[in-house]
């Protein structure tokens, strides 16, 4: 897989990956993503260029570099990091702020446009020290959503000064992440396995409904939703699985997947390309999940190129044809797992995908991007 694949070293670890999106109708393959960093004296937001990256030149060689077009300087950790659209970059940090950063196209320049200063505290929101990481934030434009280490879930405007809504005590635990269900809808996961659903029009602080994952109470890093059947929502958490959850009927997922030796950071779902998953991890690996095709029966092979990949059939308890996810026979249901990244040793924090790309970020300082995805 790696020769798909180009590394630039970037001297600091990254936390955060995302690409720019894409204007409506276009075609052509995504061409800018950002990237946040952790755990460095100087943290930093960064936007790069993916431009003439692997077009094959006259004499048959690869091109290009991954360009580093404007960075700027960001107060603790980059915890997430979100686009707003085209321009606009809404980061969380593990100060308790949430910035929104605007990327100028005409000079290049990464300048702080909007600023929610400790929008998750622990104490009192007015002590010096008493910020909460901001541990996830999701956006559908011109709405932010953000969750944090104090169990605060806070609504926010772009372009206004207050927030719109807080739920002070949403949750006794850390809030690891969010997403949208619907425009009024939102889902979070906590560090106790919980899944909440969350329906902003009501003024009750209480969730919807709360899901969770048995036994263990095993923490929750990530979760992202099925881009057209909303009611399918992964998860995945401290111990590395995979969880798939139909948030329709009943409180517990319907399938649970063993994937990482060590905590699962992100899952993504292809979103244009839904039977194609992502996930990444602190074990070194970045997993792609892929359901769409009716695969042999075989037990295991590998592909050229040294590609790890495993077929694996499990056990589905709900049936359902709509969706791959939910199996619908569950002695065929297969699925193609391959790594992406089978020399990685150090943590792989974050990834996205758009079109033909995937770009990924690591604590080996460095980012790859992969610009062949269906190849």
């Amino acid at each position: 897989a790696m020769e798909d694949s180009y590394a630039k070293f970037v001297s600091q670890k990254i936390s955060k990956t995302r690409w720019r999106p894409l204007p409506a109708a276009a075609l052509q393959p995504p061409d800018l993503f950002a990237t946040g960093s952790w755990d460095n004296e100087d943290n930093r937001i960064s936007i790069w260029s993916v431009g003439d990256l692997g077009n094959v030149g006259f004499s048959g060689e690869c091109q290009g570099e991954l360009q580093l077009l404007c960075d700027i300087r960001h107060n603790g950790d980059v915890m997430d990091m979100q686009f707003l659209d085209q321009e606009r970059i809404v980061v969380a940090s593990s100060t308790g702020t949430v910035t929104v950063f605007r990327h100028h196209q005409n000079n290049q320049t990464l300048s702080a446009n909007q600023q929610w200063e400790r929008a998750h505290y622990h104490v009192d929101q007015d002590t010096s020290c008493g910020g909460a990481a901001c541990t996830g934030v999701i956006c559908n434009n011109p709405e932010i959503v953000t969750v944090g280490e104090d169990g605060r879930i806070n609504l926010f405007r772009a372009d206004q000064k207050d927030a719109v809504r807080t739920i002070d005590n949403a949750d006794s635990s850390t809030l690891h992440a969010v997403t949208f269900i619907r425009t009024t809808e939102i889902l979070t996961v906590n560090s106790i396995g919980q899944l909440k659903m969350w329906d902003l029009r009501q003024q009750r602080n209480e969730p919807s409904q709360i899901f969770s994952l048995t036994g263990d109470r095993v923490p929750l890093h990530c979760v992202d939703r099925h881009p057209s059947q909303q009611h399918i929502v992964a998860t995945g958490g401290q111990d590395g699985m995979l969880s798939i959850w139909d948030i329709r009927q009943g409180t517990m997922p319907v399938s649970l997947l063993n994937a990482h030796e060590a905590e699962m950071w992100e899952v993504h779902f292809h979103p244009s390309n839904p039977d194609h998953l992502f996930t990444c991890s602190e074990d070194g690996s970045l997993w792609h999940w892929d359901t769409s095709t009716d695969l042999p029966e075989k037990a295991s092979f590998l592909h050229q190129g040294g590609r790890n990949t495993t077929y694996f059939s499990h056990n589905i308890v709900n049936q359902s044809v709509v969706s791959a996810w939910l199996g619908n026979n569950p002695t065929k249901d297969r699925m193609e797992i391959t790594n992406l990244t089978p020399n990685q040793t150090l943590s792989v924090n974050s990834l996205d995908v758009l079109g033909p790309c995937l770009v990924y970020g690591t604590d080996a300082e460095a980012i790859y991007v992969n610009k062949q995805l269906f190849a």
